[in-house]
């Protein structure tokens, strides 16, 4: 619901409110008003009837309007509501009566004044449709002001909203909002104009900062990794240093895989992989599984590979060899010797299985996909690759699921397209 939608209901629920309180009020106050005047004319009839018998000792004529009767059968007096019969239209209807005694020639006579109410009903139903036709009034002219205001008035927000959908800090644009007369409005547009001068100040640092980072430490990884690999070859090299040369060129190509691997979750981050081609997963994962056959064979795993579509994607290059290579490369690396590795694709989603051992009650498969999240502390690999699996999903709107089947030991990694 809109801002200016949501003030007007309840400017339409208050005004409602005190409308029909004002009009029950209102109503009620003018019903009183004609009743007290009707019985006001009825008390004046009844004291001229008094005084006219007391001065000529007889009834006068009726030189009022409304009906009076004489009975000789005592009644209460009393001032109350009856309804007539109206002779010429032949009906009943509403009449005000009042009922007293007068002595007439020695006798007591109880005459009753009667004065009719269509009047008053009249006046009523008039003040009603006027209540009624106020109230339409004013909500329609409340719809109708909030639209114009919704057209007018709110133009300057709705066009602001507009640019900052089409926002893209990729671009290094900085927004560009018109002036308005409404100060909040500007004050908004001004405050967004420098946040986003700040975002793209940022975003620029930020991407120069990983482009250099990745430069610079890259050449110094591989010339101590050709160095170490040097070393290792020499036909002299003193025995004792072996094993130390060794751990130290593991640990270098330990460094050299995370520092790929930070690097690509840091330039996803940075949605630095805009541009998108169609790619066939199908002949990806034929690919990657033809050139990870050494690995296969080497823990002798069994493989069944269901491959049911031939559609493509628009992915990424890079991206997407990025995230086969890591589902596959876990899977194996995960896998029991001899154990099972199942990969399906179909239209909606890739599921890669694999044997492994069961999860303990405190391990939560969530956790899986944190950074140097690891299930084997011993294990060489830095951690990564689920981490940069889910924010490749996150960034492309898939969805990555882990289910654990305990009983057969299978552990699945789905990617919902």
């Amino acid at each position: 619901m809109k801002l200016l939608a949501a003030t007007n209901r309840y400017y339409v629920l208050l005004a409602g409110l005190l409308f029909s309180l004002g009009s029950g009020l209102l109503y009620v106050g003018v019903l009183w008003a004609l009743q007290g005047e009707v019985e006001e004319r009825l008390f004046q009839q009844r004291d001229y009837l008094r005084r006219e018998v007391q001065r000529t000792g007889q009834l006068p004529g009726t030189p009022f309007e409304g009906r009076m009767q004489l009975s000789t059968t005592p009644q209460p007096e009393v001032l109350r509501d009856v309804l007539l019969l109206e002779p010429l239209e032949n009906e009943l209807e509403p009449y005000r009566q009042l009922t007293f005694r007068l002595q007439l020639n020695g006798q007591t006579q109880w005459v009753s004044l009667s004065k009719s109410l269509l009047e008053t009903a009249d006046v009523r139903r008039l003040i009603m449709w006027l209540l009624l036709g106020v109230l339409g009034a004013l909500l329609l002219s409340m719809v109708l002001l909030n639209r114009w205001l919704a057209r007018r008035l709110w133009a300057p927000f709705e066009h602001t909203l507009h640019q900052l959908r089409g926002y893209d800090v990729r671009q290094h644009q900085v927004l560009q909002l018109p002036p308005t007369r409404i100060e909040e409005f500007t004050q908004l547009n001004h405050t967004l104009t420098h946040l986003s001068e700040r975002v793209a100040a940022d975003y620029a640092m930020l991407k120069e900062f990983t482009e250099n980072a990745a430069h610079e430490t890259r050449t110094p990884l591989a010339i101590m990794q050709a160095k170490l690999e040097q070393l290792l070859q020499l036909p002299d090299l003193p025995a004792p240093a072996g094993p130390l040369v060794a751990d130290l060129y593991a640990a270098v190509q330990r460094l050299a895989r995370l520092h790929q691997g930070l690097t690509l979750l840091s330039k996803i981050e940075n949605q630095q992989f805009a541009a998108a081609v169609p790619v066939s997963l199908a002949e990806l994962l034929r690919e990657k599984l033809r050139q990870l056959e050494g690995f296969i064979e080497d823990k002798q795993l069994r493989l069944e590979v269901s491959l049911t579509t031939a559609g493509t994607l628009p992915l990424h290059p890079a991206l997407a060899d990025s995230l086969v290579s890591n589902l596959l490369h876990n899977a194996i690396r995960h896998n029991q010797p001899g154990g099972l590795l199942r990969v399906q694709l179909s239209a909606t989603e890739l599921a890669i299985t694999n044997t492994g051992p069961a999860l303990v009650l405190t391990q939560n498969p969530e956790q899986f996909f944190e950074r140097f999240r690891k299930q084997n502390a011993a294990s060489d690999s830095p951690g990564l690759g689920l981490s940069i699996v889910q924010s490749i999903a996150t960034f492309y709107g898939f969805e990555v699921r882990y289910e654990h089947d305990a009983e057969q030991a299978l552990h699945t990694l789905r990617v919902v397209f």
